[in-house]
C-alpha cells in the first residue's frame, strides 16, 4: 500500500483543510482564515505551505508576486491515512485484544453496526463509503 503524506500537526491540517474549503488560495488568504485568528505571524503560515509542499500536499503556482496554492491529495485519503496512523499508535504491533473489545463495546452499543462496517471493510477499494449510515 502506498504511504499517504499526513499532515504533521494541527496546523498543517488546518492550513490543508481550509485549502480543501477554498479550493485555491495565496498564502495570504490562507493566514487570513488560520493565522491571524490563533495569532500568528505570516511567515509562519507560509512556512507551513512550504512544508506541506514539500511533502507532496500542496502544489502551488506562481501568480504575478505571489503563489497559488491547492491541495494535491484529496481529504477522504488523508482522512484515512490520519485514521490508520492514528489506530496504529492506539492499538500498538498487536492489536488484537484491542480490536476484539472494541467489537464487543460496538456490538453491545448496535448489534446492525457490525454488519454495516463489515459490508464497508468488504467494499472494493476506492468505493466511497456510506459514512452517514455510521
Amino acid at each position: 500500500m502506498k504511504q499517504i503524506p499526513v499532515p504533521g500537526g494541527a496546523l498543517e491540517y488546518a492550513v490543508l483543510a481550509e485549502l480543501w474549503e477554498l479550493g485555491t488560495a495565496s498564502a495570504r488568504d490562507i493566514h487570513g482564515y488560520v493565522g491571524e485568528p490563533t495569532g500568528l505571524v505570516y511567515t509562519t503560515t507560509a512556512k507551513v505551505l512550504d512544508r506541506l509542499r514539500d511533502k507532496g500536499v500542496v502544489a502551488r503556482v506562481r501568480k504575478g508576486k505571489a503563489f497559488s496554492y491547492r491541495a494535491k491529495i484529496a481529504r477522504t485519503v488523508v482522512e484515512r491515512a490520519r485514521a490508520r496512523t492514528a489506530l496504529s499508535r492506539l492499538l500498538g504491533s498487536r492489536p488484537h485484544a484491542a480490536v476484539a473489545a472494541l467489537v464487543e463495546a460496538v456490538e453491545s452499543l448496535d448489534p446492525d453496526l457490525l454488519d454495516e462496517l463489515e459490508k464497508a471493510v468488504a467494499a472494493p477499494e476506492g468505493t466511497p463509503w456510506n459514512v452517514s449510515a455510521f
